[in-house]
């Protein structure tokens, strides 16, 4: 019987969220939104667990943002009901899973070119249903999206004339341009800035008479800055409520909440140890995790299986069986790597999540 367990005697790895420290952070990320006057739509490709997206709801989040249709369509099967899928849904099939989703849920796609839009709203009018759409603006990052200004309101002008699309505003994500930023002060005004441009493209196009009640924007990594960029209506930032290494980097000031429990498995050396935790199991793509309190031992090293240990002070107590949890590199990297979460309070395990979201890349 799991539920009751302490966390230390769950076989490893194993990927656990503290649920105290969770619920302190969405508590204070809503506090946050609702100071500014913005609604809050959180991202899910890095928490993904509905139960916890339930608690997001409860706490104020008007719906989700999806970074893909699959993780739209698990939302929507587990009564989540407002879903933006911040990405293009481009193609026959998916464009078909797309309309067919939006009688299930309200859903908002986003959108950079005619043709697609064109696509959508062809599909859309098949089965006598309708989409939401907002345009999705490049202000920096070099990816995905129209060029603010003219470019913005030319495409909004057409997507408008669309039978079975409903234009709601725009989206944008401003973390590429900013997020590395050290200086508060200095990544207040770039936020400002870029953000800037958004909301600018916006009013542009309702100065064509185009209403645009949408503009959605916000990563947890710059949060706190553009919440309060007037003309923004909603924040997407939602891995901030696990945190991670790469929030602390970024200046986040949220409360550590994933980790991966592991085991200690080999001690070949006096200053290296092993565990049974690897790339696998907890990615350090975009940060590397972290021994959680010990001092003096790094994990030097992700192998497929295997993390690799250094420890700078070779009398540190590590012995074959010991179990040591690691605070997450960056979280949207490592929960899909896991079937389960388990959910701790005070030590104890009080539910076993499936991770339903996981994998879904189409």
């Amino acid at each position: 019987m799991i539920i009751g367990m302490e966390k230390n005697e769950l076989d490893t790895p194993a990927l656990w969220v503290d649920l105290d420290v969770m619920d302190r952070n969405i508590a204070r990320m809503a506090s946050c939104f609702k100071e500014a006057g913005v609604a809050w739509r959180p991202h899910i490709k890095g928490i993904k667990i509905p139960a916890i997206v339930h608690k997001l709801l409860d706490a104020g989040a008007i719906g989700v943002t999806c970074a893909k249709l699959g993780e739209a369509e698990v939302m929507a099967a587990s009564g989540v009901r407002d879903i933006l899928i911040a990405n293009q849904i481009v193609g026959r099939t998916k464009i078909a899973r797309l309309v067919n989703l939006c009688r299930d849920a309200d859903v908002i796609v986003s959108v950079d070119c005619i043709e697609n839009a064109r696509e959508i709203s062809d599909a859309a009018s098949a089965l006598n249903s309708r989409v939401r759409a907002v345009i999705e603006v490049n202000i920096g990052m070099n990816r995905c999206g129209v060029e603010p200004g003219q470019p913005v309101v030319d495409l909004a002008l057409e997507v408008a004339k669309l039978t079975s699309v409903d234009l709601v505003g725009v989206t944008a994500w401003e973390g590429g341009r900013v997020v590395h930023i050290k200086d508060p002060d200095e990544k207040k005004k770039a936020c400002e800035k870029v953000v800037g441009t958004l909301v600018g493209s916006a009013n542009m196009c309702r100065m064509k008479g185009l209403q645009m009640p949408i503009v959605s924007c916000g990563g947890t990594g710059t949060y706190t800055f553009t919440s309060h960029v007037s003309g923004v209506t909603e924040i997407q930032a939602g891995g901030g409520v696990l945190s991670a290494v790469a929030y602390k980097d970024w200046g986040v000031d949220l409360e550590y909440a994933l980790f991966v429990l592991a085991s200690v498995v080999s001690r070949p050396s006096a200053t290296r140890a092993i565990v049974d935790a690897g790339q696998k199991t907890m990615n350090g793509g975009l940060a590397m995790p972290v021994v959680r309190h010990l001092q003096g031992v790094r994990l030097a090293a992700l192998h497929s299986e295997h993390g690799i240990l250094e420890l700078e002070n070779p009398e540190v107590n590590i012995r074959i069986n010991d179990k040591l949890d690691f605070i997450v590199g960056y979280g949207d990297y490592t929960i899909n790597l896991h079937d389960q979460v388990y959910a701790v309070r005070k030590g104890s395990v009080e539910a076993v999540w499936d991770n339903w979201a996981r994998g879904k890349q189409v």
